[in-house]
């Protein structure tokens, strides 16, 4: 029984998705496996999130005093202080050619010299493990981060 029948109460014949044609139209495929919605309503859910992070760690280091709604929030590609750099969406350049340098939110800690690379996920149990493994850290990328930047390597 398709989305059609269950929500719109209407008898549907072709149980395919009603947008890219191609699967079951199943919670599962609507909600995280649709073709034709990865392109805008997944990547707004992904940033929606990531710009909760963002915005508590800006307010948490004291980067922003306007205590906005998270929903209105839109986050500065970056804020800093003297102690403290928060970047949003934005690519590492390193001298090597190293796969994945565009993390959702970087937080570097000029003080203690620790950078923290943070990538997120919003998955349906079906792709979960799928999501987990392309999510793995690359210490290529740390690796270059501690010599450019000059910070404490954590293994």
């Amino acid at each position: 029984m398709s989305c059609a029948e269950y929500i719109l109460k209407q008898p549907d014949t072709d149980e395919l998705c009603r947008r890219c044609g191609k699967e079951l139209e199943t919670i599962q495929h609507i909600n995280a496996a649709c073709e034709q919605l990865a392109p805008t309503e997944y990547v707004k859910r992904h940033d929606g999130l990531a710009k909760i992070i963002h915005q508590k760690l800006a307010e948490a280091a004291v980067l922003i005093d306007d205590k906005s709604p998270y929903y209105k929030y839109t986050p500065a590609s970056v804020l800093e202080n003297e102690n403290l750099k928060l970047y949003w969406n934005r690519s590492i350049l390193t001298d090597k050619t190293i796969p994945f340098i565009r993390h959702d939110v970087t937080f570097m800690n000029k003080k203690t010299k620790n950078t923290f690379l943070i990538d997120t996920a919003a998955p349906n149990t079906h792709n979960l493990a799928r999501t987990i493994r392309q999510t793995k850290p690359v210490p290529e990328l740390a690796n270059g981060i501690c010599a450019m930047w000059k910070q404490t390597k954590h293994e």
